[in-house]
């Protein structure tokens, strides 16, 4: 078994490099401007689920477009992944779609908001 430092290792090694693959060889028009925002590497290293963020525009419609224009080129950006790394076995990349930042985007407008309510209770309750 591989430990968690070389796993984490061939994880950077792989967002590395296919955040630059994705923008220099995929061609496909529709691909928008994908960001690799982290890759979780199985134990035995034979899986990278490959977390991805979408600039721009962020339908769900967009979204499963762009996974699956990127499920379709797997194999291509493994192989080269297989010439850009010194690995014996490329792990097979599973694409899924990063929520983290719309998440947090979600919280910190709710937090904004229950802070303006406060304050404007603050204030109402002072004139009295």
């Amino acid at each position: 078994m591989a430990d968690s430092s070389r796993r984490q290792r061939v994880a950077d090694q792989i967002q590395k490099e296919l955040a630059g693959l994705i923008q220099r060889e995929m061609k496909d028009p529709r691909l928008g401007m994908v960001t690799v925002s982290s890759v979780d590497v199985s134990r035995d290293l034979a899986y990278a689920d490959v977390y991805i963020t979408i600039l721009g525009k962020n339908e769900a419609d967009e979204r499963k477009q762009t996974l699956s224009i990127l499920t379709r080129g797997g194999g291509f950006l493994r192989s080269k992944l297989a010439r850009a790394m010194k690995l014996r076995i490329v792990p097979a990349l599973r694409f899924r779609y990063d929520e983290s930042i719309e998440r947090g985007v979600r919280l910190s407008n709710l937090i904004e908001d229950a802070r303006k309510k406060d304050q404007a209770s603050d204030t109402s309750s002072g004139d009295e």
